[in-house]
């Protein structure tokens, strides 16, 4: 029944009749159900003013310190196993990336862990660049105890170390289930790349290289494109997973869920591919020494040099936007179709 003018019920509006409970600053929250009610409150960034809690943190730094460990070591036994002196410089610029980029998650990873618990932003802020600084001094001190002594140790030592501090800075944010979810795609990534080159030589004969030069380039071309394109899909799926199971991991230990919106699912997809080119620009910076020393030893070495910079861009670039677009596409997917108000529908009477 419509509401007339001059009714007993003309100051009744045709909305529903429950009374929307208001927290302790005034604002109202929605409850006709538990989704809407997730979905209006603060989407996971802060709780009351404090930063949020990113679970399996210890998981992620034990992760990520393992791989660093396996980076510098594999590193150490390619270059200690060859002769010193041209060959030791060019695999030390060809390894730099691999060893940047864990030094980054890794700095990231152990910061989270540490900060975990601590509730004041500048506080989390501050121990964070201070655990990222002592990931980088211990990592300089492992690197130059390991390797020889010398300009292009010492390039790999102070570059890892400014990575690792850059990454215990990232671990300040407030998000800190999506800079856990960043780190896992990143790892996941990075991981993929070490096993996908097994089979390179076969993909590589599968996409036509033969005799010619021009082969070879193009068939490599594909299988780097296809090595990024795995890459930035598996990245995707492991900061989709990362949030939902720490949405999940939310509602069973307090009863409640804190979903993020599509902004943070974007930011989380595209992390691993923002973390390959900030190690490019960490590298470009902090690593412009070896490079140059690398490219300088014959013309042939500055062309590698040159195209395996342009190969880490690329990379970097397509990890970004496959990975973005698949984590936006799997949760599109998990959202259903918004409520509808059956009292806006009914005609009046």
């Amino acid at each position: 029944m419509s509401n007339q003018p001059g009714s007993s019920t003309a100051a009744e509006t045709d909305q529903p009749e429950a009374v929307e409970p208001t927290t302790g600053d005034g604002t109202a929250v929605e409850t006709s159900s538990g989704e809407e009610a997730a979905g209006h409150a603060d989407e996971g960034a802060v709780t009351g003013g404090r930063p949020e809690f990113a679970p399996g943190a210890i998981v992620l730094a034990l992760l990520s310190a393992g791989w660093l460990a396996a980076m510098l070591w594999s590193t150490r036994e390619a270059i200690h196993s060859t002769a010193a002196g041209v060959t030791a410089i060019s695999l030390s610029a060809y390894a730099l990336p691999g060893v940047i980029t864990a030094a980054l998650v890794t700095g990231a990873t152990v910061a989270l862990l540490a900060t975990n618990r601590l509730g004041r932003a500048t506080l989390r802020f501050l121990a964070a660049v201070g655990t990222g600084l002592l990931v980088g001094l211990v990592t300089a001190v492992a690197i130059n105890l390991t390797y020889a002594d010398n300009a292009t140790t010492n390039t790999i030592a102070g570059t890892a170390a400014a990575a690792a501090i850059i990454g215990g800075a990232m671990a300040g944010a407030r998000q800190a289930r999506v800079v856990g979810a960043i780190t896992l795609a990143t790892l996941t990534a990075q991981i993929f790349v070490v096993l996908f080159s097994r089979v390179r030589d076969p993909l590589s004969d599968l996409f036509g290289a033969g005799e010619t030069q021009q082969s070879v380039l193009d068939a490599a071309k594909w299988v780097s494109r296809t090595e990024s394109l795995l890459a930035g899909l598996l990245a995707g799926l492991a900061a989709y997973l990362y949030l939902t199971w720490s949405r999940r991991r939310a509602e069973r230990s307090d009863g409640a869920a804190s979903p993020l919106r599509w902004p943070a699912y974007l930011v989380a997809g595209a992390g691993a591919g923002l973390l390959l080119l900030l190690t490019e620009v960490i590298i470009r910076i902090g690593g412009r020494g070896l490079l140059d020393l690398a490219a300088a030893l014959s013309e042939a070495d500055e062309v590698a040099q040159t195209a395996l910079g342009t190969s880490r861009v690329d990379n970097g670039i397509w990890v970004l936007f496959v990975g973005a677009l698949t984590t936006l596409i799997v949760f599109g997917r998990t959202l259903g179709p918004r409520p509808v108000d059956d009292d806006e529908d009914e005609p009046a009477a």
